[in-house]
């Protein structure tokens, strides 16, 4: 599956330091993976998450879902063993923390040449400097780290998120300038299925690819909202035979539902299927 139709509705954060819940991962319908190395591993505990990862990876039986490692960042004392540990480790991307330029990606593809870099977006300089980080030759993805950048922001969480807005979006125009993926950031209330709909419906509304979660139990509503409805499908569908029977008799637009359908409309319905297609592969 390649890199641009890959799903990634649903992006599960999993600690590399709990083997129970890196077994249970195997049968979750997650879209993705990020295997934590940074934030949920206490100090004391990077080591043997690091060995503890490696392993269960090696192990196989993620399937075909993408497996990404966030490493732990330069200034942290673990990055260069985080790098070693996973040469080789049948992963789809490493996950550089604090990404605030694209020197921070450079410095990576340096000593990491064979896999590709997705980079949390969570710092008011990462914001800044979106544009030049997504156009890295080696970048491949982003994940907006929200709570990270309401802390340096010193913004307060609106259901709306208001405050954030600016900063979404400026990430998402880099992204899709360069053609990567992006993400949404956690919804952190996880027994709360209303919230989190709210916001996957917000994120979708953006132009998020996917949601980045913290329980197991947000992955069904993720994937529900960022995968095309059956009426989507059946629109798209709708759109590209009427614009076919259109051109086929001289003409360059055709109507749906009592709307315009130009070519750009019909680019869009194709790429809809496409996506609906490599989810229905990935789910069986």
């Amino acid at each position: 599956m390649t890199q641009s139709m890959r799903p990634y509705r649903s992006v599960l954060y999993i600690p590399g330091s709990n083997p129970r819940a890196l077994d249970k991962a195997r049968g979750l319908a997650s879209d993705a993976i990020i295997f934590d190395l940074e934030d949920a591993v206490a100090p004391d505990a990077k080591d043997t998450a690091r060995a503890t990862l490696r392993a269960e990876l090696d192990k196989g039986g993620y399937g075909a879902r993408a497996k990404l490692v966030r490493m732990n960042g330069f200034d942290s004392g673990w990055c260069k063993a985080d790098v070693e540990a996973f040469r080789g480790a049948d992963i789809d991307a490493m996950l550089l923390p604090k990404v605030n330029s694209a020197w921070d990606v450079e410095m990576l593809a340096e000593i990491l040449p064979d896999i590709p870099i997705w980079a949390m977006m969570e710092t008011a300089q990462a914001m800044l400097n979106a544009n030049e980080i997504a156009a890295h030759p080696r970048m491949a993805g982003m994940v907006m780290g929200t709570n990270d950048l309401a802390k340096e922001l010193g913004c307060r969480f609106r259901a709306d998120r208001l405050p954030l807005q600016t900063a979404l979006q400026t990430c998402l125009l880099a992204a899709r300038a360069d053609g990567i993926a992006i993400v949404d950031g956690v919804y952190n209330a996880f027994k709360d299925d209303d919230g989190l709909r709210a916001e996957c419906e917000q994120g979708r509304d953006l132009g998020f690819d996917g949601k980045t979660l913290i329980h197991p139990a947000q992955i069904d509503i993720a994937n529900q909202v960022f995968a095309p409805s059956p009426e989507d499908i059946d629109l798209a569908r709708r759109q590209i035979a009427a614009f076919e029977e259109a051109e086929a008799a001289g003409k360059g637009v055709a109507v749906v539902d009592g709307k315009i359908v130009e070519n750009l409309h019909i680019v869009t319905a194709k790429a809809l299927l496409a996506k609906a297609d490599a989810i229905a592969a990935l789910e069986d």
